[in-house]
């Protein structure tokens, strides 16, 4: 009976003879992948072409056995006995070649154990969020405050292992493995057990405390201290605060987002703060010394005479204090002319005999020099 003639190797992965070591392992991933039994069930071609990419890779993986096939070809990788030079048993390495594939749970193959310590290891808690809401001053000044958030604590009675004492007992499927091994074909395939999900063990007798779950659900009052000069939307982290861990893991975080009211006057950018004063013609002309908001209390506020519309006036240091540092932003005050709807009689007589006195400038205003250069240019 004639021999197959076996296909050439780079052939079989579809790449270069001068292919690098990551080229092959990428080929070998994406022909594993297409031919895999899992995904071709029933299929014997399929099963041929998987063993056939499996062969010609542990060969060209091999940089010993790529050279002698590259000068002797198949000769060259052949037994002693003539038979080809591939061992199934070198799955048994091959499990980092799918580490990142979930398809099928590569992980779980070729040996090596990696699928179970994936499940049982040692994983973070999940982290939790809180909105707090406060007053600004409160965000100003700091402050600190006791908030009550729910999350889940390690049952105190079974100590997360979900069953009463003497209630929980080895798999039978697994015997306390967490994974069953079987043959399909020429592998020696591990998967996850079915019957206790990895964990190698059953419950028989849930815990009377959390019915089986291994944790319970806890109101846990927290106290959070607000530092000076937060802004809407900062977020605090209390470590160790959130859901606890799974398998022995640390717990998760607690986040407070803060979310800060609206002042009735003060409007913050950064670390100023801004106000607007509404003042009359005559104060505006005249000039005035007004008494003003700050955050500490009322300050005096000296109005120039000939104060035009829109001019700003500063305090330094009035402003929000830098969150962790030293130091205020400033205070601003923006003014306001108020022109009065409505005059009494006598007060249109003397706007009257002052229109009379003041002189009219109706004309446009030209414009400056540096506006005529940019007309020119633009």
């Amino acid at each position: 009976m004639a021999s197959v003639q076996k296909r050439d190797y780079y052939e079989v992965l579809g790449v270069e003879r001068n292919s690098s070591e990551q080229e092959l392992k990428s080929a070998y991933r994406k022909a594993a992948l297409k031919w895999h039994p899992d995904r071709n069930p029933g299929n014997h071609e399929a099963e041929e072409r998987f063993k056939e990419a499996a062969e010609a890779y542990s060969v060209l993986s091999d940089s010993q056995k790529r050279a002698a096939y590259d000068r002797f070809g198949h000769a060259g990788v052949s037994g002693p006995a003539g038979a080809p030079g591939f061992d199934p048993s070198v799955f048994a390495d091959f499990g980092d070649i799918f580490g990142d594939f979930d398809f099928f749970g590569f992980g779980d193959l070729f040996g090596g154990g990696g699928g179970r310590r994936r499940r049982t290891r040692a994983q973070r808690g999940e982290d939790v969020g809180y909105n707090l809401d406060i007053t600004f001053e409160d965000a100003v000044r700091g402050m600190s405050a006791e908030i009550q958030v729910p999350r889940m604590e390690t049952c105190s009675r079974c100590e997360g292992k979900r069953a009463e004492p003497g209630g929980l007992v080895t798999c039978p499927t697994c015997r306390g493995a967490g994974q069953v091994q079987y043959q399909q074909s020429f592998l020696s395939i591990r998967r996850t057990c079915s019957h206790c999900g990895g964990s190698g063990n059953i419950v028989r007798e849930p815990c009377i405390q959390c019915r089986g779950e291994g944790y319970l659900r806890v109101e846990r009052r927290l106290k959070v201290n607000v530092p000076a000069g937060v802004d809407n939307g900062t977020r605090l982290r209390l470590s160790n605060e959130g859901q606890p861990g799974v398998n022995g893991g640390p717990p998760g975080d607690l986040y407070v987002l803060l979310r800060v009211e609206e002042h009735p006057f003060f409007e913050r950018r950064e670390s100023d703060l801004h106000c607007t004063i509404p003042i009359n013609v005559a104060q505006a002309t005249l000039g005035a010394e007004l008494e003003v908001p700050t955050l500490e209390d009322k300050e005096k506020l000296k109005i120039p005479e000939g104060t035009q519309h829109g001019a700003e006036f500063r305090m330094r240091s009035r402003g929000v204090p830098h969150v962790n540092g030293r130091g205020r932003g400033d205070l601003y005050f923006h003014i306001e002319v108020k022109v009065p709807a409505k005059l009494t009689r006598e007060q249109r007589r003397l706007f009257q005999e002052l229109a009379g006195m003041l002189p009219s400038e109706n004309e446009p205003k030209e414009k400056g020099i540096l506006d005529k250069v940019k007309d020119y240019f633009m």
